[in-house]
């Protein structure tokens, strides 16, 4: 866990380990170190490996070793999800003594996109595991949500709120497989590492009204959040790993950087940047960063970026 007298900064970046680097994600992950780094302060690595079919230790691997190539170097030891599944089961049973969760049968069709609560009222039959819940059923845990907006500013996108009962629902924070829920994990993490700002895309802009109100509950620190826009392929959508998105290319990173660079409205100068070291190339980046400049927009078309190499 950092050591809160160490820095008034500490920011992450947390990939899930599904794939090797691409374009959008080194993006994401220049944000958050260029902002950690300006204002002097920490910056983590987390791998969200909670979901073991989709992940794996190469692509983890893969990912720490386009982050060194990159020169975007991160402080301490990289966290990994997959260890902390006795943390995310120590908050939801505090969820579940303060009565705030509950059981939930319902197939995802039936859910829809907002839940509407059907297994909110249900009485919970006995005996409970240590979630709260029935044993022996399948289930996924809910949280229940209060019927008021959340509010926030953004750092990038300003203003925000969402009304968590209208637009949401009740939302899950174990899945009826078994596995921990994204909305838990993140929050217990950003807590237990003590972090102070997030930077990341605007794709999770809509999931931070969640995470707000999870971390009232558990009685954490806030976070400032700034979500900077994603880039964006062709055809509209957010570069991936399921959109195809092409791996990082670390041997010549010069030109990649420069790119990202430009996508985060940094204006780098080409001559200096193109003839330069990675190193060289980040600490102007430091030096010159503004998170005031980066776009308050939610995507960047990949074909408006000029040094990009072709996707």
């Amino acid at each position: 866990m950092t050591d809160p007298t160490a820095a008034v900064y500490v920011g992450r970046f947390a990939p899930s380990p599904t794939g090797p680097l691409h374009f959008g994600s080194l993006v994401s992950a220049l944000a958050s170190y260029l902002d950690a780094r300006s204002h002097g302060g920490v910056w983590l690595v987390r791998m969200e490996d909670l979901d073991p079919p989709r992940n794996s230790r190469k692509a983890a691997d893969q990912i720490l070793q386009a982050l060194s190539d990159f020169g975007l170097t991160w402080d301490g030891e990289v966290l990994y999800q997959s260890r902390r599944l006795d943390s995310y089961a120590s908050s939801l049973h505090t969820l579940a003594e303060e009565n705030l969760l509950y059981a939930c049968s319902c197939s995802r069709k039936k859910s829809g996109k907002i839940y509407p609560g059907f297994c909110r009222d249900k009485p919970q039959a006995k005996p409970l595991d240590a979630d709260g819940a029935e044993k022996g059923t399948p289930h996924a845990m809910r949280v229940r949500v209060p019927d008021r907006e959340i509010t926030f500013t953004d750092l990038i996108q300003g203003d925000q709120r969402q009304h968590l009962s209208k637009q949401v629902g009740d939302f899950i924070l174990k899945r009826k497989d078994g596995l921990f829920a994204y909305q838990l994990a993140v929050v217990v993490d950003d807590a237990y590492q003590q972090i102070t700002h997030v930077v990341r895309g605007s794709d999770l802009l809509d999931s931070t009204p969640r995470q707000i109100y999870l971390h009232e509950l558990l009685h954490s620190t806030p976070i400032r959040y700034a979500h900077h826009p994603v880039i964006a392929n062709a055809q509209g959508n957010k570069l991936s790993k399921q959109t195809f998105a092409t791996a990082l290319d670390s041997r010549a990173p010069q030109r990649t950087l420069t790119a990202a660079l430009e996508a985060l409205n940094l204006n780098p100068p080409e001559p200096f940047l193109r003839s330069t070291s990675v190193d060289s190339i980040l600490q102007w980046a430091i030096a010159n960063w503004r998170l005031g400049a980066v776009p308050s927009r939610k995507t960047i078309p990949a074909k408006s970026i000029r040094y990009l190499p072709s996707e």
